[in-house]
């Protein structure tokens, strides 16, 4: 088996374990949002949970993104 291929399919296994972590955490944060809002209504409740994440998922994204650029500066500069 050559690099090119081991080094796609463990890409590829080490996406689907992030899929079902990223599964099992939306289950959880959804079970929280129905426990914190039970009287809202079901579709309003989903959509402020897709904001509520797209805005967490946003900014972690943003900070991740600096972190790289520094680590990458920091090398440049070694």
């Amino acid at each position: 088996m050559n690099k090119e291929v081991l080094d796609t399919i463990i890409t590829l296994v080490t996406t689907a374990f992030g899929l079902v972590a990223a599964l099992a955490w939306n289950e959880a944060i959804q079970a929280l949002f129905a426990a914190l809002l039970p009287q809202s209504g079901d579709l309003a409740a989903k959509f402020l949970y897709a904001v509520v994440v797209t805005i967490i998922v946003v900014l972690i994204i943003i900070r991740l993104g600096r972190l790289a650029k520094r680590f990458g500066d920091e090398k440049e500069e070694n």
